[in-house]
């Protein structure tokens, strides 16, 4: 699945309950706190939507330069975006 910022792939199957990989490449967020900032927003949805997420692998990948890390409403974009890959997810 497609997102603004972030594709979503997902694998059924996994026993364990829904686990998440992230793949945050450095090409497209060139500075190592910009990586970290969108692996935390990403892993801090992912723990919210978990108890409703069906049993899956998922890796979420981003796909589009984010832009400023300065600007909070792009932050918010950000946690929007992988918050409706997630709630897409077939149940």
């Amino acid at each position: 699945m497609r997102g603004g910022y972030f594709d979503l792939h997902y694998l059924a199957g996994s026993k364990a309950g829904a686990r998440l990989g992230l793949i945050i490449a450095k090409r497209l967020a060139r500075r190592a706190v910009q990586r970290n900032l969108l692996k935390r927003i990403a892993r801090e949805a992912f723990r919210h939507a978990r108890p409703g997420l069906p049993a899956v692998d998922l890796v979420l990948r981003l796909t589009k330069s984010p832009g400023s890390l300065l600007d909070s409403g792009s932050r918010r974009n950000w946690r929007t975006d992988i918050e409706q890959l997630l709630a897409r997810l077939p149940r």
